[in-house]
């Protein structure tokens, strides 16, 4: 990497001073090219070396006594302002629009100083008005470069930005399916397994009943586990699945509740007009407040309510039992956080604490928009005669 700085700062010196020699030995104004003129012209392009390294104040000095030099020495009249072009296209480069536009202001006395001297006085005035334009249009070529540079970097900051801002939140939603699948599912068969096994022998049915509802709740979660990590795939090539789950499908819920031992009531109004993402937002949120109650509240009692507010364009969930309360422990829980940032991520809120008159409560507010209705078809002229 420094070899290649080390290349890039020598190539002016290096490409330049034949330039200026070639110059002057064409130009009827020129000096005769001899071993110190030649020697002049490297010498007075070596200040550009620094362009990349120096500031404006303290290159500028530089600049103009190595164009002085080769003036005195070759006078090639038409190319020497190659030199503080070269160096002021740099120096605007690494700059800003500010110090490219005081560059632009201090240089015109530094142009007048390297020609007066040697500049006849009927072509002072054009040599004065070609080069200060020429090293102004340098100085507006490297702004205008860095501010394109610039403007990609942001660009591409951005987009890096929104790229890690997708990825993170599909992270989030992916750890939230797991987390909400495999913690219904266990708890529910962890729950099934002891009450097969206190009444394998007492009652051999219920026993049995139990195991199916093991097996049941195990091949639903690995549906569910599929369906998860097949987002982590191409879209061609992921596992076919069944349909995400849905607010019909809370039924269950309460049925799988019901078989660890709970009294559930379940008061739900029609939903079929609800959006398929707050059907799922909701179907979890209930899944992760039953998954609670069964592992932690102690409960005797649940009653879940679903009402669907047309008016307001809300779909209302409330789960509420009459166990022991959330332990502080669990309060900032990952599923808790699941509840609430998937009504977040839908406009809407949920709100988990102490219900009346003990318990746990879990109260989530969904907002259900109604689909956008068709463009209606414009009706057509009709042409005279």
């Amino acid at each position: 990497m420094t070899r290649r700085f080390t290349a890039v700062d020598w190539l002016p010196v290096l490409v330049l001073p034949p330039v200026l020699i070639a110059d002057a030995a064409i130009s009827a104004s020129g000096e005769p090219i001899t071993v110190l003129s030649v020697l002049a012209a490297f010498v007075g392009s070596t200040p550009l070396v620094l362009r990349r390294r120096w500031s404006f104040p303290a290159l500028s000095p530089l600049i103009v006594a190595g164009i002085v030099l080769i003036l005195w020495q070759l006078n090639p009249g038409n190319t020497v302002v190659l030199i503080p072009m070269v160096a002021l296209f740099e120096l605007a480069m690494r700059g800003d629009r500010r110090r490219s536009l005081w560059m632009a202001l201090a240089v015109v006395p530094c142009v007048f100083v390297s020609i007066v001297p040697f500049a006849n006085a009927d072509e002072l005035a054009s040599l004065l008005v070609r080069n200060t334009a020429l090293i102004f249009l340098a100085i507006a070529a490297g702004d205008t470069l860095r501010s394109r540079q610039q403007s990609a970097e942001r660009g591409a900051a951005a987009r890096e930005e929104e790229t890690l801002r997708r990825v993170s939140e599909e992270r989030l939603s992916i750890a939230r399916e797991i987390h909400d699948v495999v913690a219904h599912a266990m708890t529910a068969i962890n729950v099934q397994a002891g009450v097969a096994a206190h009444l394998l022998e007492r009652d051999p049915q219920q026993a049995h009943d139990a195991l199916r509802n093991i097996k049941r709740v195990s091949g639903e979660a690995l549906d569910d586990m599929r369906a998860t990590l097949g987002a982590l795939r191409e879209p061609s090539h992921a596992a076919p699945v069944s349909p995400a789950a849905g607010l019909a499908d809370i039924a269950r819920l309460a049925d799988d509740v019901r078989a660890a031992g709970l009294e559930v009531t379940l008061d739900m109004d029609p939903v079929a007009d609800v959006p398929a993402p707050v059907q799922t937002a909701g179907y979890r949120i209930v899944q992760e407040a039953l998954t609670n109650v069964v592992r932690h509240a102690q409960a005797e009692q649940c009653q879940i309510s679903l009402v669907f507010d047309r008016a307001a364009e809300d779909l209302c969930l409330e789960i509420r039992d009459d166990g022991r309360g959330l332990p502080p422990a669990h309060r900032a829980g990952v599923g808790l956080r699941s509840m609430r940032e998937r009504a977040v991520e839908l406009g809407g809120a949920c709100e988990i604490g102490p219900g009346p008159p003990g318990g746990t409560r879990v109260r989530a507010r969904l907002p259900c928009p109604p689909p956008a209705a068709p463009p209606a078809d414009r009706a057509r002229p009709i042409a005279g005669r």
